[in-house]
C-alpha cells in the first residue's frame, strides 16, 4: 500500500488516501471496459470479466462510502456496504433509475453519482471535493434529499421507497425502476400493502424492483426478520403476490468458516469473491428482464451488514466522532478495500457508460415530463346568495374533467369518494379495480385509485407528482394523518428540485364539524397544525375555501403551482355561497377576504379558517350589530399569504414564491378594535394573524371531539357558538 497518491492524468482520485499497487487477476480481466464504447451495459452477466469489474465498482463504492463518511466522523457506511454487489450489477447492467426507501444508504448513492459523474453538475470533480461536502449545507445532505443530480427521490423515513419505484414504473413502462429495501425497513407495514394493491390495480406494471437488503441487522439491533429460513423469506415474498423470487446468499460461497447465517463476503478467497459476484450480477440481469416482461420479482441479497467496511452488523451501521480517518478501524478497512489507480478510471469508464450516461442526465427525474394542456378549466359560477351547493361536489366535476383531459392524471382514496360527496369522480373516471361493476363505477382500466391505506394513496399521489405527473389524493381530515409522512417527504423535497413539477394537490373532506354522530374517533382536525407548521418551509399551501365557488377557484389555482404542497380543506355539506370566482382569485393572492362589514362604535374583526363555521360567526355578527357594532367578517383562505416575508423559508426554494399581503392590506382586512380569529381547527392556522395584528385579540378554535347530533351542538361544546363569540368580542372591545 502507499498513501496519498497523486494521479495527474486522473484528477477526479484527488482525495483518495490509499491505492492498491496491484490486483488479482488485472492483466486478465482488466485490459478493457466491459462496457464497451458506443454500448449502455454490461453485453454477457456470465462473462468473469463482467463480475470482475463489478467486483472492482462494488470495492469501489466500499471505499468511496468509508472515505467519505470518515472524512467527517459521521453518517452511514455499513447498509450500503452489504448490497454493494446488487447496486452495482444492475447499474452495469444498464439501470440508472434507482430509488431506495433506506435514507442511510445516502453516502453509497452519492458514491455512485460520483463515479459516474453526476455530482459534477454540482461542482463536486474529485473526491477531495466529495468529503468536504459531505452532510454539509448546499452539499450532499446525509440523507436522500431529491437535490442530488442524478437522484430520484429523497429517503429518509421507513417504507416509502416502493411509491417513487412504482410511481416511477407507472409513468415510464420501457425503463426498470430498482428500489433497495432494508431488512429493517421491511418490518414497516406499509411497503408490502402498497405493493399488493399496486400490482392488483396495474398487473401489467412490473417495471420496478424491489431489492431487499437482508443484511440480518436493523439500526441498533439484529433486524426482526433476521431468523427467518431463505425458505420463509422466500415464501414471504411469493405470498405477498411476487411470482419470481431470486434469492443470492453469501454463505452458500463462504470458503472461510464465518460462524452465522450472514456472512461478508469480501473476507472470501479472490476466487470466491467472484463467483459471489457473478451469482449476483446473474441474478440481477434474470430479475430484470423478468420484471421488465410482466413478471413481479423481487431480487434478495443476503450478506452481513457492514461488508468491507470498518465493524459488521449493527456496529457498521454508524460512524460516532471517534471514527475519524485517522482511527485505526477505519484506515484498515480503506486499506483493504483500496484499489489501483488503473482500477478507478476503469470503474468510471464502465459508470459513464452504464446507462447511455451520467444519472444526471439519463435518469427520468432530470428533466421535465411533458403534460397534456387541460385547456379553459370549465368552472361553473353559483350566483352568490343562491341556493347552498356542495363544495366537493363542485370540485368533483373539475377532477373530472382534468382526468379526462390527462389519461396519466390519477385521484387516490382510501375511505371512499362517494361517501366524501365526490362520487361524480367514481362515475367520470372510474374505480380502478379487477371485478367490472357498473354499480360501483369500478373496472380494471381507471383513474380512481382506492386501496385502504392513507400512505398508498398519498405515496402514489405525491411520487407521481415528483416524477412530473399530475395527481390528487383525497382523505377524510380525520384519517389524512396516517399518509402525511411521505407527503411530507415529497413536498419537502419539492422544495429543493431542480426542475419545475406539478404541485401535489391533496382534498380533505368530511371535516370535524360534519362528523358530530360519529365522535372523536372521526373528529380529528388536529392535522391542520401539521400543515400549520409546514406552512413556514415556503412551499407549503393550505387552502380553507368558504364555499363551492371558492373550491373551484382554489382547485384552478392548484393546477397552475409548481414545487408546491397544496391542500384544500372543503366541505362535503350544502353550504351557502358567500364568493365569487373572482373574490377567490383575489384572496389566493391576498391570502383573505372580507365577505361582510357594517360600521359602529367600535369595529370588531371576526377572521374566519373554515366553511361550516361560518354559520354561527354570522349568527354573531348579526347580534353585535344589534348591540351597535361594527362587525367585518373576513374568511381566511390562504393563511400562508398573511405571514410576513421573513417568517417562512420562500427564498430557500427552487421555485420561490414571496407574495404576502403587505402591512396596508393586512391593516385593511383585519385592522380594528378588536380580533377574534375563529377556526373549527387546529388554532395553529391563526397564526399569521395573531403575529401581526396590534388590536384587543383573542382565538376560539378546536378543543376536542365528542359524539353529537348536530355539527352546531359540536361546535358549541368547543365554544364555537354565537353566544360565545359575542360574549368575547364584547369582552375585547370593552
Amino acid at each position: 500500500m502507499t498513501a496519498t497518491v497523486s494521479t495527474p492524468s486522473a484528477a477526479f482520485l484527488e482525495g483518495i488516501q490509499y491505492f492498491r499497487d496491484s490486483f488479482p487477476e488485472w492483466e486478465t480481466y482488466g485490459a478493457e471496459p466491459v462496457i464497451a464504447e458506443g454500448q449502455t451495459a454490461i453485453a454477457d452477466p456470465h462473462s468473469p470479466a463482467a463480475a470482475y469489474q463489478t467486483l472492482l465498482y462494488a470495492d469501489a463504492l466500499r471505499y468511496l462510502t468509508l472515505q467519505v463518511t470518515g472524512s467527517k466522523a459521521s453518517g452511514h457506511p455499513g447498509g450500503f456496504a452489504s448490497q454493494a454487489e446488487a447496486y452495482a450489477a444492475l447499474v452495469l447492467l444498464g439501470h440508472k433509475n434507482f430509488v431506495t426507501e433506506v435514507g442511510h444508504h445516502a453516502p453509497g448513492f452519492y458514491s455512485a453519482m460520483f463515479l459516474d459523474r453526476s455530482l459534477e453538475a454540482m461542482g463536486i470533480e474529485t473526491v477531495q471535493q466529495m468529503r468536504d461536502r459531505f452532510r454539509e449545507r448546499h452539499g450532499l445532505l446525509g440523507h436522500l434529499s431529491g437535490q442530488i443530480p442524478g437522484l430520484l427521490a429523497p429517503a429518509g423515513p421507513l417504507g416509502q421507497g416502493q411509491h417513487f419505484a412504482m410511481a416511477g414504473a407507472l409513468l415510464y413502462r420501457d425503463r426498470l425502476f430498482p428500489c433497495t429495501i432494508g431488512d429493517g425497513g421491511l418490518g414497516e407495514p406499509y411497503i408490502m400493502s402498497a405493493i399488493s394493491h399496486f400490482h392488483t390495480a396495474y398487473p401489467d406494471v412490473t417495471n420496478f424492483l424491489p431489492v431487499l437488503v437482508w443484511n440480518g441487522y436493523s439500526q441498533e439491533h439484529h433486524s426482526m426478520v433476521s431468523t427467518r429460513s431463505n425458505s420463509d423469506m422466500v415464501a414471504f415474498w411469493k405470498g405477498s403476490g411476487f411470482e419470481e423470487v431470486i434469492l443470492v446468499d453469501a454463505k452458500d460461497f463462504d470458503d472461510q468458516n464465518q460462524p452465522g447465517d450472514y456472512v461478508d463476503s469480501t473476507a472470501f478467497s479472490f476466487a470466491k469473491r467472484l463467483e459471489f459476484t457473478q451469482a449476483v450480477l446473474v441474478a440481477a440481469d434474470k430479475a430484470a428482464r423478468f420484471a421488465m416482461n410482466g413478471t413481479l420479482t423481487v431480487l434478495i441479497i443476503k450478506q452481513l451488514k457492514g461488508a468491507g467496511v470498518h465493524a459488521r452488523g449493527s456496529k457498521s451501521h454508524n460512524l460516532y466522532g471517534h471514527h475519524t480517518l485517522d482511527n485505526p478501524e477505519i484506515v484498515e478497512a480503506l486499506q483493504a478495500r483500496s484499489l489501483p489507480a488503473a482500477a478507478w478510471e476503469l470503474v468510471r469508464t464502465n459508470c459513464e457508460r452504464a446507462g447511455g450516461g451520467s444519472a444526471s442526465k439519463v435518469a427520468v427525474t432530470e428533466s421535465v415530463l411533458p403534460l397534456p394542456d387541460l385547456g379553459q378549466i370549465p368552472l361553473e359560477e353559483y350566483a352568490v346568495g343562491g341556493d347552498p351547493k356542495v363544495s366537493t361536489t363542485a370540485m368533483g366535476q373539475l377532477v373530472a374533467y382534468v382526468g379526462q383531459q390527462d389519461p396519466r392524471y390519477l385521484v387516490t382514496n382510501a375511505d371512499g369518494n362517494e361517501a366524501s360527496g365526490i362520487a361524480n369522480i367514481n362515475q367520470a373516471l372510474k374505480i380502478i379495480h379487477p371485478t367490472t361493476d357498473p354499480l360501483y363505477n369500478q373496472q380494471p382500466q381507471g383513474q380512481v385509485y382506492e386501496p385502504l391505506s392513507e400512505d398508498a394513496c398519498a405515496g402514489l399521489a405525491a411520487s407521481l407528482c415528483l416524477f412530473g405527473s399530475r395527481s390528487l389524493w383525497c382523505s377524510y381530515e380525520s384519517f389524512a394523518i396516517n399518509g402525511l409522512p411521505i407527503w411530507q417527504t415529497v413536498t419537502q423535497a419539492m422544495a429543493e428540485l431542480r426542475r419545475p413539477a406539478p404541485a401535489t394537490v391533496t382534498l380533505y373532506t368530511a371535516g370535524a364539524l360534519e362528523q358530530g354522530r360519529n365522535g372523536w374517533t372521526h373528529q380529528r382536525p388536529e392535522i391542520e397544525a401539521y400543515f400549520a407548521a409546514m406552512m413556514r418551509n415556503g412551499n407549503v399551501f393550505p387552502l380553507f375555501p368558504p364555499d363551492a365557488n371558492s373550491t373551484q377557484a382554489c382547485y384552478e389555482w392548484a393546477l397552475a403551482q409548481k414545487n408546491k404542497g397544496v391542500v384544500i380543506t372543503a366541505s362535503k355539506s350544502p353550504l351557502p355561497i358567500r364568493t365569487t370566482l373572482e373574490q377567490t382569485r383575489q384572496a389566493l393572492q391576498d391570502g383573505a377576504i372580507a365577505l361582510h362589514e357594517s360600521s359602529g362604535s367600535k369595529t370588531i374583526v371576526l377572521a374566519v379558517v373554515g366553511d361550516m363555521v361560518l354559520n354561527p360567526v354570522f349568527e354573531a355578527a348579526k347580534q353585535l350589530e344589534a348591540q351597535g357594532y361594527g362587525v367585518r367578517v373576513v374568511s381566511i383562505i390562504s393563511p400562508r399569504r398573511l405571514y410576513r416575508s421573513s417568517d417562512v423559508a420562500w427564498d430557500l426554494c427552487s421555485e420561490p414564491d414571496g407574495q404576502f399581503l403587505d402591512d396596508a392590506g393586512f391593516d385593511r382586512l383585519f385592522g380594528g378594535d378588536a380580533l377574534i380569529g375563529i377556526t373549527g381547527g387546529a388554532s395553529g392556522m391563526l397564526e399569521p394573524i395573531m403575529l401581526r395584528s396590534n388590536a384587543k385579540r383573542d382565538t376560539i378554535a378546536w378543543r376536542r371531539g365528542e359524539t353529537t347530533a348536530t355539527a352546531s351542538e359540536l361546535m358549541e361544546l368547543n365554544g364555537i357558538s354565537p353566544a360565545a363569540i359575542v360574549k368575547r368580542a364584547i369582552d375585547l372591545a370593552q
